[in-house]
This record gives C-alpha cells, structure tokens and sequence, in this order.
C-alpha cells in the first residue's frame, strides 16, 4: 500500500482530525520549537559524529521538506526564502538535486538560528495558507511532512544526547523529573503465542509508512516473548559474566565491533568508583537498574540473547504479540525521556510494548511482498534503504506521542546505538 492511499485513509476517518489540519500543523511544528528552546546557538550548530546532524539542520530540514514537496508544487507564486537552501538542507534525496555533505553539516554556521528561525516562519505561513484551501489530494504529502517532523523530533534528542555526552561538564538538556514507582515483572513471566497464519501490515485505517505495507500472511511457529524488556540489572549481569569479553557469544561482525569501539557496556555508561552510571537528557545518573536497558546495537542485543540462551523476537512475532494493545507508553509527552520500570500488565500480556525503549529484532529491514515505493521523489523515503539494517519496534521514551503503531517499522544500521534501543527476547515453544 503506498503513502498516497494509507493518508486518503486518514483524511476519511470520522474522528475528524483531518478536520483540524491546521491545528495538527501548528502542533508539531510547535513541538520542534520547544524542543530547541533554551538551546544557544552554539548547541545548535555542532555536529558530534556523522550519523548525528545539529538541531539547526533538523530545523531547517523539517522546513524545506514543506517548502520543496508542498509550497513549491502547489502553492502558485510562492517565492522559496532562499534558493540556496535546498543544497544545504536537503538530505537524501536525489531526484531532487544535489545537496551539502552529510559529514559536513556541523561547518554551516551560516545561516544562523536567527535566520532559521526566519525561514520556518515564512514557511509556516504559506503553508497555513495553503490549507485554508482545504485540498484533499495534499492530506498524503501533508501527513507524510507531519510524520516527518515528528522523526526529527526524536532525532534531535538522540543526537543531544550524543553532543552533550562528549561535554566533559555534564551538561542537563533538561531538569530531573523522578518516575513514579513502580514494581518490574518478574524475569520469568514469559507469555506464549500460537502458531500458524497470521496477517501482518497495516491495513486501511489510518496514515501508515508504504514500509508499513502491503497487509499480507505469515507463517508463525509457536513462540514465547518476555513480558517485559531486558533490564539495566540483567545486563549488568551480562557485563560481570564477561559478555564483552567472549568472543563465542558475538556475530563476528559484532565482535569486531567490540574490538574496534572498545565496547564494554552499552552505550553511555560510565563505572565510577566501583558502580555504573549513564549519561543521559539529565545528565550524569546512577543506572537505574530496575528500568530497560538502553543504547544498546543489535549486535550487543544478539549476544545477551545468546548469553541468556533466548533469541531476538522477529518483527512478526513482535507485531503478532502487540496486535490490540492501546499503543502508548512512556513517550515524549510524559516528559521523563529516558526509559523507566513498570509495573507488570494484569491481563497476560506483554508489557511496555510502546515506549521507553525501541526494540531490535531479529529481522532485516527488507520490502514486504507486493511493497511499491510512492511514485516521485518521496519514493525515496523508506524503499532504498531496504538492505544491511534490522527492524526496532515499539517506540521509545523520546518519540512523540501518538507517532508509533503495532505495524510501524524503525530500522537502523546494527552497529548503531546512539538511539533509544534495547532488547525484549523470544523464545521457541
């Protein structure tokens, strides 16, 4: 199912959010601003790595995807703010023109906050304009651009994180706000699915990615899914038992990775006088041993399982697993941004599925069959980086709210673990 198809969906529903463009606008784009807030200027322009960009760039890059794919085609007269910004705010879309190295985005100092600031206000006006309209046949590229924003929204805080964390002061994007207690599930409650055909995809009702589809059949054997995800604890445990330090428990690419990053923790612990802290949105924290682990690749993922003796769940059975569950958690809205412990569910079923942490599995990022890109350039959204990355489900403790479904689809690369990942393991029954 293509994008077009999935957002008409979207624009047909009775609840009438479609009814409410314009708010639903004002919202996000408000929401990225926010997120900017209290940002200097010098927080906004450096780039700590390659695979981050600087909230300078989201903000422009969240800009010009209205501008190019919206205002620009549709909005007759329009005068784009500079002509120049596609080449430096453009990501990776080819059929669109050539744009600034991805390496490079933290050497544009110029255009300033000030000025990016200028250029969402001019876009944003146009484009309120331009829904005054009130022309369906947007709704598909509309809910994509929203859809859009709210990627970079959590991109922003991944790639915080990742720039204040090399701060030798510790820096706080945000105060402290304490979780409210709450008892883990037992490490042994595992919770068994049946086997057989089941359908997976998203269907008809409501914006979905064209990864997301098309709805087709799968074959399940039976399996069993950990109740909840693989806690700070547990994986000390891993560390205290070698993991990092057995080569038999490793992928050999993983293990390589090991050696090369000197890994020996997840991501953004520190041991300090005998016990682990993590860096995080708050700063420098004790690691809460009861919550998710958290930034973890999906290398270190397979070799926990492997430790564990379980398995990685594929993103089929973790689907199967999430199907009518209500599809909120610990997300952005709560305000907390790192993941917490929870108390167990008291129905029988998994808990935490959406929210706190994005969960590898053990399936390739690959097209579903009969999967077709949309037509033009915003075929390049999803469909050509269909090889070498795995799928994550569920959502994190930094994605917006309301932005994840049981049939939604992240991938990454599986070195990668500046984002909000952790691990939920299967087993077979």
């Amino acid at each position: 199912m293509d994008q077009a198809r999935t957002a008409t969906a979207a624009a047909q529903r009775p609840d009438g959010r479609q009814g409410r463009r314009d708010e639903r606008f004002r919202e996000i784009r408000t929401r990225t601003e926010d997120l900017a807030c209290g940002l200097s200027p010098e927080d906004q322009t450096v780039q700590s790595m390659p695979d981050c960009s600087p909230t300078k760039w989201h903000r422009a890059h969240t800009t010009w995807f209205f501008e190019t794919f919206l205002l620009i085609p549709h909005r007759p007269g329009y005068r784009p703010f500079d002509p120049d910004y596609g080449y430096l705010f453009n990501s990776y879309y080819e059929a669109v023109g050539s744009r600034y190295p991805r390496p490079q985005r933290g050497m544009v100092t110029r255009p300033g906050v000030a000025e990016i600031a200028a250029y969402r206000a001019h876009v944003d006006e146009a484009m309120l304009r331009l829904l005054e309209d009130r022309d369906e046949t947007l709704t598909p590229l509309l809910d994509l651009g929203l859809a859009h924003e709210e990627q970079h929204q959590e991109l922003i805080l991944m790639d915080l994180l990742h720039l204040f964390s090399l701060n030798p002061l510790n820096p706080a994007y945000r105060p402290f706000r304490p979780a409210a207690a709450a008892a883990t599930a037992d490490a042994g409650h595992w919770i068994r699915f049946d086997g057989g055909i089941h359908a997976v995809g998203h269907g008809e009702d409501g914006f979905a990615f064209d990864n997301e589809g098309p709805r087709h059949a799968v074959l399940l054997r039976p399996f069993r899914l950990q109740a909840r995800p693989v806690t700070n604890a547990e994986w000390r445990a891993f560390i205290e038992d070698g993991g990092y330090r057995t080569p038999t428990l490793w992928l050999s690419d993983g293990w390589a990775a090991v050696q090369a990053q000197g890994w020996m923790a997840p991501g953004y612990w520190r041991e300090r006088d005998g016990a682990w802290h993590q860096f995080t949105l708050m700063g420098e924290l004790p690691v809460d041993e009861a919550a998710p682990v958290c930034h973890v690749s999906l290398y270190e993922a397979d070799a926990f399982a492997r430790w564990a003796g379980k398995r990685l769940p594929t993103e089929f059975e973790w689907e199967v697993a999430a199907s009518g569950l209500e599809e909120t958690g610990n997300t952005l809205g709560g305000g907390l941004l790192r993941p917490v412990s929870a108390p167990p569910r008291q129905d029988g079923r998994p808990g935490q599925m959406f929210g706190d942490v994005w969960e590898w599995t053990s399936s390739a990022y690959a097209r579903y069959p009969g999967y077709r890109p949309a037509a033009g350039a915003v075929g390049e959204y999803n469909g050509k980086f269909m090889a070498n990355q795995f799928v994550l489900r569920g959502g994190g403790c930094a994605t917006p709210d309301g932005h994840v479904r049981a049939t939604y689809r992240n991938f990454f690369y599986p070195h990668q673990r500046w984002m909000f990942a952790g691990v939920r393991l299967a087993e077979d029954v």
